[in-house]
């Protein structure tokens, strides 16, 4: 009997020990550091996640530049360098045209629209097939999302659209062709990369994402004006992009499981932007000495109507871009008859 139990152990600790060295390692980038609140913590969230509930995947957290840059990490996970990377389609927007409609969209929808048009509507597929289309070896997951960000941050006050002529400024997606239309000279830089441009001078102004992750980057160092709503990002999407073969070699279950992952960094992601931000604008202005400033009206009508002549040519332009917002306008269309009725419509 004892020499059964001993073969027994041993079989059962060699069946561990296989079950062990069959995990799935995945190396994953992420287009934010660990340290960053809502966009870092998102990333490190996920990683804790897929690797609480998963044992035949694990993945590996790398800050951006300890394997690939942010803006290469598209290319460096579907040429198979790197396995995976957390990030936003955003930051394709010089490569795929129609990308930021995926990230975010200027005077767009909000987060819970956003999530029933990706999730329950044609948007999840019209992701996939995006990055099919133009030729990426990626799987794409949505695994992320946050409120409105603030929409720039200046060094003097800005009155009318005239005294943004001649201005350079950080930019993101969509909302930068608005602004180059405007007399803006946008560039889209990294969040790491944002402050010593500030500092040195190479921009003049800056937008990156909600108060309390500015306010970790010290903007209010430099500039004082914090200006809102976030007309550019009302809702700003994270994607999971796992390498097509890597993903494909993945066993079902743990496909599902890296889903139910995402599932819940969404909801996470999102719950921590919208807790967290208030306590950033009352110390912002209390203690930063920073002016929390609306945009006018009329501002932000030039603002809409610019993006509107923006989103036209583009799609007249591109014909995959051209199919994600007729999707996406006839979604939103179908959405205003709920939304319209169901919502209190409070004046700005």
């Amino acid at each position: 009997m004892n020499k059964f139990k001993l073969l027994l152990s041993t079989a059962l600790v060699a069946g561990v020990a296989s079950t062990a060295s069959a995990q799935e390692q995945l190396e994953m980038t992420s287009a934010f550091g660990k340290n960053l609140p809502i966009l870092g913590t998102a990333a490190v969230n996920f990683v804790e996640k897929i690797n609480g509930i998963s044992e035949s995947v694990e993945f590996e957290h790398f800050d951006p530049g300890e394997l690939v840059p942010t803006l290469e990490a598209l290319d460096a996970v579907s040429n198979g360098s790197v396995d995976a990377a957390y990030t936003t389609s955003g930051y394709w927007q010089g490569k795929i045209t129609a990308a930021s409609l995926f990230a975010a969209v200027p005077f767009g929808p909000e987060a819970g629209e956003f999530l029933g048009w990706m999730l329950y509507d044609d948007g999840k597929t019209l992701f996939q097939e995006m990055y099919d289309a133009n030729g990426y070896n990626v799987h794409v997951t949505p695994c992320g999302i946050i409120a409105p960000e603030t929409s720039g941050w200046f060094k003097n006050e800005i009155n009318s659209i005239s005294d943004l002529e001649g201005l350079n400024m950080r930019f993101f997606g969509l909302g930068a062709e608005v602004m180059q239309r405007l007399g803006v000279s946008t560039s889209l830089l990294a969040g790491g990369d944002i402050f010593p441009a500030l500092e040195r001078g190479a921009i003049d102004a800056t937008e990156f994402s909600m108060p309390r992750i500015d306010a970790r980057l010290g903007f209010y160092n430099i500039a004082k004006y914090n200006y809102f709503p976030g007309w550019h990002q009302p809702a700003t999407m994270f994607e999971l992009l796992v390498n097509k073969d890597v993903w494909d070699g993945l066993d079902e279950r743990a496909q599902r499981q890296i889903e139910v992952a995402c599932m819940a960094n969404i909801t996470d992601n999102y719950a921590e932007g919208e807790a967290t931000n208030y306590a950033a604008m009352v110390e912002n202005s209390e203690k930063n000495g920073v002016q929390i400033k609306q945009w006018s009206p009329e501002i932000l009508e030039t603002f809409e109507n610019t993006w509107n002549e923006v989103a036209a040519e583009l799609a007249a332009e591109d014909e995959m871009f051209a199919k994600v917002w007729a999707d996406l306008q006839e979604y939103r269309d179908g959405y205003k008859i709920w939304s319209n009725n169901i919502y209190l419509q409070r004046p700005r």
